[in-house]
């Protein structure tokens, strides 16, 4: 989280002269700024080996999977990897347009050291956003026909993201209130919303159905405004577990992960072909979404060469959101989220007015000790300070991350465990 600098206008009127004087000047002083830091992409590859060994044994030799499905999942994997070399190319090429605009950030978490004195740009998540939208309506050529029934669906996600990617860029350069804020997912989900045919019921858990007396219950509309605020969640919880340098997109890695080896394992077990196309959606949705997300992270890990913006965190919110509903598991994309509900529980009697809320709910920074101390207030970050003591910016964001991780794993042990019993 930075606090933004941005160039002040002169409600004044000026003469020509004076105005191209202004622009000279600027241009100079931004021809003047340095490169961003080289990425860290040599580093991030080598330890995103942890999850992509085992996610393609599983897609290619432990589940039978179908020839033709194998194969769209594996040109989908090959069009990320080419989106995450060309966000690589394009993300040091971005930032000196923001620059040049004036969009860029000081690191609050480093205030007071020769790093907190440094203009990182701000809003490079419409770098991402942009990438993976080229890569998914690229890939309907390889996988979709025009009679394809998920066609409209497939399309229908795209212009929600499309919209939500828009709508976050807006607020980077609005900085609009938060009330506003919990608007916007509403807005971009409506897309998806209005073209959502499938399935509005929900399976009720085995030991309710006595007392229900249904296997199956049908919700109707309320299904779909279930939809909704998922959408709503999912985007602010990723926007409002932040503050630290690769916060944001490690959270969104993880997740997206812990996704794909879902729906991977649901394709393998299932021998229904509808349910193996709607996971498999989520696969061609979700491989760009980590590859992008891994090219941007590279960047942003700590020290942080750039910062997302809301741009990025609404844009990851809305496109695990949409997997989750198309692809039928909101229950257990809810289950990987845990640390965002708990985040979110937090930060609520701030959020909400009952206690004072500050701009920016950020730990104290120690520049003698390089340390961060947690505050009192109501996030995840600073209860993990309070309750470990004080660390540096990249441990606690290691420790953050590491606690994103089990909550997935949990989420793999209760399907296990309950499978059979409870559903």
């Amino acid at each position: 989280m930075a606090a933004r600098k941005r160039a002040s206008s002169d409600a004044s009127t000026k003469s020509p002269a004076a105005e191209t004087q202004q622009k000279t000047q600027t241009t100079t002083a931004n021809s003047t700024d340095p490169p961003i830091a080289p990425s860290k992409a040599g580093q991030i590859l080598t330890y995103s080996l942890i999850f992509f060994v085992p996610y393609f044994y599983l897609i290619f030799s432990h589940y039978k999977i179908e020839a033709d499905l194998k194969r769209s999942i594996l040109i989908n994997a090959l069009l990320s990897c080419a989106g995450f070399f060309a966000t690589l190319t394009m993300i040091p090429v971005a930032s000196r347009y923001v620059l040049r605009r004036n969009l860029f950030g000081y690191d609050i978490n480093k205030k007071g050291t020769p790093q907190g004195s440094i203009k990182v740009p701000e809003s490079l998540g419409i770098v991402i956003g942009i990438v993976f939208l080229v890569l998914a309506i690229l890939f309907q050529y390889f996988n979709f026909t025009s009679d394809s029934n998920w066609l409209v669906e497939y399309n229908a996600a795209l212009a929600s993201i499309c919209f939500m990617i828009l709508l976050g860029f807006v607020d980077d350069v609005l900085d609009v209130p938060w009330r506003v804020k919990l608007l916007l997912p509403t807005i971009a989900a409506l897309p998806l919303l209005m073209a959502y045919a499938g399935h509005t019921t929900i399976i009720i858990p085995k030991p309710l159905i006595p007392y229900v007396g249904l296997e199956v219950l049908d919700l109707g509309w309320i299904y779909k405004l279930y939809m909704g605020l998922l959408a709503v969640f999912c985007t602010n919880s990723i926007n409002i577990h932040a503050g630290i340098n690769g916060l944001e997109v490690g959270q969104t890695v993880v997740i997206a992960s812990a996704i794909l080896i879902h729906n991977v394992m649901q394709i393998g077990a299932s021998t229904d072909p509808e349910y193996k196309q709607a996971h498999a959606f989520s696969i061609y949705l979700v491989q760009p979404l980590l590859a992008t997300s891994l090219a941007l992270l590279s960047y942003n890990w700590y020290p942080s060469s750039v910062f997302v913006g809301d741009t990025y965190t609404y844009f990851a919110g809305m496109t695990m959101a949409v997997v989750g509903i198309l692809g039928h598991f909101s229950e257990t994309l809810l289950i990987f989220f845990i640390p965002q509900v708990l985040n979110f529980l937090l930060s609520l009697p701030q959020l909400s007015g009952y206690i004072p809320c500050p701009r920016h709910r950020l730990p104290r920074f120690d520049p003698q000790t390089g340390l961060l101390t947690g505050t009192n207030d109501g996030t995840l970050v600073n209860l993990f300070l309070r309750q470990f003591g004080r660390m540096s910016e990249k441990s606690l964001c290691i420790l953050l991350l590491v606690f994103q991780a089990i909550g997935c794993c949990f989420c793999f042990a209760l399907r296990w465990f309950l499978a059979g019993w409870y559903k």
